[in-house]
């Protein structure tokens, strides 16, 4: 079983990995961001500044980014390769972006960021809007190797590793050894508490391969997205819709007959009403994996903002007192994110063996 879920951890990084280069499409450059905020302080005051700066720093723990930044926009990192293919393959580092402050030469082509996306230009990085404010330069295909899939894949790294250890403490006798002993348990939970209840002791063991490693891979980055190192990978919507999607597939095709039959022409029901039934079946197909998609997205994003904001709001009041209550407030809360974080990687498992369970179902139409 451990061996099935270092491969399905494999495929899972291929098929991730490119949802989370999309990751970038809203996310502005720091030039564009630095000098719309040098002519907006002439106009604001200092509260408003701080507001200003505030409001990006919480923008830059969420978005993703070519840089792999640990502290600050511009603070301590390290520039991560861009990769595009553009009449032939260029391959750069990020680093010649400095930050989106200066024009990339590759193979005598000119790109530029431009709100996060790269944008093919000249040696003076122009950029030409149309009406819309929408660049018109063009665009190359971009697989870059961005923070979020860089995340992503050091996540998986991580999850190969442990279990290969995790396995190999089983070689000996059935009693698992050091770190084992924490990871049993919820392997154990993941078996009884989701996989069987919801799809049955007939047909869960050949979904307990991927059931394990989307419970591990998103309480791992909902993990990763708590620490000050401006991670946010399951707050992201691209990469929700990659999860999202790969548990749409394996159910519509690990799906039994009877699970379509009861979506086209559910037994027991009257004509006319299956053919209106029919249609309001197969959108609810569509809307399942939807909600995944928008319920892990929306809880973690909602609990970063709040956080981010507590943080920021220890710089604008002056009062020790009021320092110190939300300081309190903020690790108070940082506890129940932690929870937080758990409880979204169960939920979003349960869901996927509950429709797992659906697909598979066994139905006694008499």
């Amino acid at each position: 079983m451990e061996f099935r879920n270092s491969v399905i951890i494999v495929l899972f990084l291929m098929l991730a990995s490119p949802f989370g280069l999309m990751a970038n499409d809203h996310e502005e450059s720091h030039a564009d961001k630095a000098n719309h905020e040098e002519v907006e302080a002439l106009e604001m005051s200092e509260a408003d500044v701080k507001a200003a700066k505030r409001k990006e720093y919480i923008q830059h723990h969420l978005q993703d980014d070519h840089d792999f930044t640990i502290w600050g926009a511009k603070g301590i990192g390290f520039p991560l390769p861009v990769i595009l293919w553009d009449d032939g393959l260029h391959l750069f580092s990020s680093s010649k972006f400095h930050h989106g402050e200066t024009v990339a030469e590759s193979k005598g082509n000119f790109y530029a960021l431009n709100h996060g996306k790269i944008y093919r230009t000249d040696a003076e990085g122009t950029i030409t809007y149309d009406e819309h404010h929408h660049a018109t330069n063009v665009k190359p295909l971009d697989f870059s190797i961005t923070k979020n899939v860089f995340t992503i894949m050091m996540v998986g790294l991580l999850i190969f590793l442990v279990f290969a250890r995790f396995a190999k403490s089983y070689k000996n006798n059935l009693v698992p050894s050091k770190g084992g002993k924490f990871l049993e348990p919820l392997v154990l939970f993941v078996r009884d508490e989701i996989a069987i209840p919801n799809i049955g002791e007939k047909h869960y063991k050949k979904y307990m391969s991927y059931l394990l490693t989307v419970f591990f891979f998103i309480w791992f980055l909902n993990l990763a997205g708590m620490v000050p190192l401006g991670i946010g990978v399951t707050n992201n919507i691209a990469v929700t819709f990659g999860l999202a999607l790969i548990t749409f597939i394996i159910t519509q095709f690990t799906s039994k007959k009877a699970y379509w039959g009861h979506i086209f022409w559910m037994p027991g029901v009257p004509t006319p009403m299956k053919i209106i039934l029919a249609p309001i079946e197969l959108l609810g197909v569509i809307i399942k994996p939807f909600a995944l998609m928008i319920r892990l997205y929306a809880n973690m994003t909602a609990g970063h903002i709040v956080l981010m904001s507590l943080i920021g709001l220890l710089y604008v009041f002056t009062n020790w007192f009021a320092k110190g209550a939300f300081l309190g407030l903020t690790l108070f809360l940082s506890i129940i994110e932690l929870l937080v974080a758990f409880l979204q990687a169960y939920i979003f498992t349960m869901l996927t063996a509950l429709y797992f369970g659906g697909a598979v179902a066994e139905h006694d139409d008499h």
